[in-house]
């Protein structure tokens, strides 16, 4: 399922316009976006937590000249599914 394709579940589900439906999918995934370049989580019961995971900085090496570089660290957006969702998907 894609963007489109949520939106239009959206509107079947909730009984709204498409313009009204895609504002509001564009207004969970921004408020969600938001939350997580701040550094928080966004927690959704029966559904999961989305979260940001940080890499610590580590060595590596070029793969083409073998020369030894740092690798910076980095924060990842992350998902944790809930105990419903995975049973729903088990079904």
């Amino acid at each position: 399922m894609n963007k489109s394709e949520l939106i239009q579940a959206v509107v079947a589900e909730a009984n709204l316009s498409q313009v009204q439906a895609a504002k509001v999918v564009d207004a969970v995934i921004g408020a969600i976006k938001q939350e997580l370049a701040k550094g928080g989580e966004v927690a959704l019961v029966g559904f999961g937590t989305f979260y940001v995971a940080q890499s610590a900085e580590r060595k590596g090496r070029n793969p083409k000249t073998g020369e030894p570089l740092t690798i910076a660290a980095t924060k990842t957006p992350k998902f944790r599914a809930g105990k419903p969702l995975k049973e729903a998907v088990n079904r």
